[in-house]
């Protein structure tokens, strides 16, 4: 999946670059795995802003993707097509099951058109299948993992990457994050074979602010820039640093660095944090 270079015709197209798209297959997605999609701008339930900085972009419907595959146990699929996915990184494969399903599932690296998939644990170890973790060779790179089963991947899902299993001992498989973090996972847990494709994703160069806005993104405003009565950085005779002991929030909250994951359940079955540090 090679990337294309633009010519600099224009100051926003110098030094951009763009998707290929020569793994697609098909160009108009299946209907009956559509679901509209309405946009949020950034706001909860109760129509607050709670994220910044977001809103307007190009219209999406959301593709539904079988997370779970424990309902087609046994059931062969053939890939039919590799298509384009607005609403994640990653590419989707359109599946065609031996009992007439059509699902769409993540498209991992070295899948092609006709492929053979299929999900159990009597499945071989082969790009694509889908299978319990506790059946899955060690060292094996992995992706679209279960945290519980039964609840559907949950992590690693992202375009290029994997996580490898690195060992089983009793009722859980320790696994390598892509972020280099080490975590336990239960055993029967299910989990896909392969890399997730569109490995060159991160290799990406918007080049200009209109190819963000098409994400949904709004333009972000430097603290810096702002009057002290708008930002605890804004202020000063020309350009001032931020004159803290360390950045923070419009609210005045630490940030860079200051740690917001609270006391979650699961952190037990963290046995060594991402960077390398060790708990």
């Amino acid at each position: 999946m090679p990337l294309k270079r633009f010519k600099p015709t224009s100051p926003g197209r110098r030094n951009s670059s763009g998707h290929t798209f020569e793994e697609i297959t098909k160009k108009k997605p299946e209907k009956s795995l559509l679901a509209p999609q309405k946009k949020k701008a950034g706001r909860n339930v109760h129509g607050r802003v709670t994220v910044r900085h977001r809103g307007g972009g190009h219209k999406r419907r959301y593709r539904i993707i079988d997370w779970k595959r424990r309902d087609r146990i046994g059931i062969e699929g053939r890939v039919a097509a590799i298509e384009y996915d607005p609403n994640r990184s990653a590419r989707i494969a359109l599946v065609f099951y031996s009992d007439g399903e059509k699902r769409y599932i993540l498209a991992p690296l070295g899948l092609g058109v006709d492929d053979r998939i299929s999900t159990g644990e009597g499945a071989p170890v082969r790009t694509g299948n889908t299978m319990p973790l506790h059946t899955i060779p060690n060292g094996t790179a992995v992706h679209g993992v279960e945290l519980n089963p039964g609840r559907g991947a949950q992590i690693v899902r992202s375009a290029g990457a994997s996580a490898q299993i690195m060992a089983k001992e009793g009722d859980f498989v320790l696994l390598r994050l892509p972020s280099g973090e080490m975590r336990q996972v239960r055993r029967e847990c299910f989990a896909t074979i392969g890399q997730v494709g569109n490995v060159e994703h991160g290799n990406i160069k918007l080049g200009k602010a209109g190819r963000i806005r098409h994400r949904g993104r709004r333009p972000q405003v430097r603290g810096s820039a702002m009057n002290p009565v708008d930002h605890p950085h804004g202020g000063g005779e020309g350009k001032a640093p931020i004159g803290l002991p360390g950045p923070k929030t419009p609210w005045g909250k630490p940030t860079l660095g200051y740690r917001t994951r609270g006391n979650k359940p699961s952190d037990k079955y963290i046995v060594r944090r991402r960077g390398r540090k060790r708990r």
